[in-house]
């Protein structure tokens, strides 16, 4: 069957970020309870907080399937300002339109740019077929959360602080529903990716190898490894985030994803 990049679409894919991230924020409160971590809805879109630094501390879906209203504005303004938090908004482009009049009234001005990809799950799959089969996916085990986290930060310790992504990375091990994944090689992990589902979507985040052993075939190993168990779970498309011609969205493409949409963050601009 063929997958348009329409508003149906939209709704899929920004639902299931947001509820990945909803569940990171729920992670983050129950691990970390002084971290004040907490969201809500409102109009259909999904408002966060994980701290006044953190880039989930903002609200997806706005006016993908609601349009706001003025009185929808001021209840998630209120529930960011209570917290001393950034107002921040990634707005789909088929959001209602009321949405950009209302940001622009309201004095929000764009910030950033991110591609949303989406790829049939029998498309992505044909393609992400690794050659070297030395290197093993899984879903970790109880008790490698740590393990898992470990290696991530390992991964991205070229742009940010070690200790900062460990726990970061720890709490999105510990998410409700979370399905991390690990690929090794002789088995020593080399390699860590997320998986998130939500209603027959596979959302892939958070992919990265430790820098000695880049260029091994591990991450299209570790892609094939969600792809397949997305699969066996009904999946029927799977989606990643990326900014614009970076070097993740280029792979993305090569993978057989397409671009669904180009999506605008928002913040408020300072009095």
């Amino acid at each position: 069957m063929k997958i348009f990049a329409d508003q149906a679409l939209s709704r899929r894919l920004e639902r299931t970020e947001a509820t990945a991230n909803a569940r990171f924020v729920e992670a983050r409160a129950s691990l970390f309870p002084k971290s004040g971590a907490t969201w809500i809805e409102v109009a259909g879109a999904y408002a966060m907080f994980d701290g006044v630094d953190s880039p989930c501390t903002q609200t997806f879906g706005l006016g993908v399937f609601q349009a706001p209203t003025v009185s929808d504005f001021e209840t998630i303004e209120q529930f960011f300002r209570e917290l001393k938090a950034p107002m921040h908004h990634e707005v789909s482009p088929l959001a209602d339109p009321a949405t950009l009049a209302l940001l622009t009234q309201r004095g929000y001005q764009p910030m950033e740019l991110s591609s949303v990809t989406f790829c049939p799950i029998e498309e992505a799959l044909a393609l992400a077929n690794p050659p070297d089969t030395t290197i093993k996916t899984r879903l970790i085990r109880k008790g490698e959360g740590q393990l898992w986290a470990e290696t991530a930060a390992n991964g991205w310790a070229d742009s940010a602080p070690n200790g900062v992504l460990t726990d970061l990375m720890r709490v999105t091990a510990e998410r409700p529903e979370a399905l991390p994944f690990l690929a090794e090689l002789n088995g020593a992990p080399v390699a860590a990716g997320s998986l998130a589902i939500t209603a027959g979507v596979a959302f892939l985040a958070g992919a990265s190898t430790i820098p000695s052993a880049r260029r091994q075939g591990a991450q299209l190993a570790l892609l094939s490894g969600r792809l397949r168990y997305a699969a066996e779970q009904g999946c029927d498309i799977a989606m990643m985030c990326a900014a614009p011609g970076s070097g993740s969205q280029r792979n993305a493409e090569r993978n057989g994803f397409r671009i669904a949409y180009t999506r605008l963050k928002w913040q408020l601009a300072p009095c």
